[in-house]
């Protein structure tokens, strides 16, 4: 796939497919929640999932290579130095390929990485929350309070709500919930891994 996925000097090696297989037992099994943390608490391995959910079929791993270097160094992918690249390189090949194929969330032929059915079960794991943002669990139940709130003062003629029909309540909180429910959607989609073209740590970049 052109210059990008050249293997890099001085960082000659075995074939990715080389090493051992993955045992029986991850193959049947699957992955534990603590193995898939543990893969996912790399930010390398993060950004190489990110570069194959974004394309179709394998990828050779000296472009992968590239691609994660680029995003590591915040530059684009053409002002990636040989330096660079060939640690990145370096690091998928001896560390984090081979343990994204042992978890069985890629698969590797020769030099050419794809994900597997089973990476599609990570979105569960995938997605990052900026930390002064609150958790979606507390917002909608703060929504419940308020909305318990409004259907008791309504039902008990209190204030200016004591003017408004059960039914007015009713429409306010199924509407409240239900764009509460949109914008959960699409702010979940936006902080996975995948989600759009850059990784979610360097979207506001």
């Amino acid at each position: 796939m052109g210059t990008a996925s050249q293997q890099p000097s001085g960082s000659r090696g075995p074939d990715l497919e080389s090493r051992s297989e993955p045992s029986e037992w991850d193959r049947s099994e699957g992955p534990t929640r603590d193995q898939l943390f543990h893969v996912l608490r790399n930010q390398r391995r993060r950004f190489a999932i990110q570069h194959l959910k974004r394309t179709s079929g394998p990828v050779d791993i000296g472009e992968l290579a590239t691609q994660v270097a680029a995003w590591e160094n915040e530059v684009p992918v053409e002002a990636v130095t040989s330096t660079q690249r060939r640690r990145v390189y370096n690091g998928l090949q001896q560390t984090h390929v081979p343990e994204l194929e042992e978890t069985g969330i890629v698969e590797v032929d020769r030099r050419e990485v794809e994900l597997t059915e089973r990476a599609a079960d990570l979105d569960i794991y995938l997605e990052v929350v900026p930390g002064e943002d609150i958790p979606w669990s507390e917002y909608y139940l703060a929504l419940g309070g308020v909305g318990i709130a409004v259907v008791a003062v309504a039902w008990l003629n209190v204030g200016p709500f004591g003017t408004l029909p059960d039914i007015a309540a009713g429409a306010f909180l199924s509407v409240a919930f239900v764009l509460s429910a949109v914008a959960n959607y699409y702010y979940q989609h936006e902080n996975l891994i995948g989600g759009t073209d850059k990784p979610p740590e360097l979207r506001g970049n």
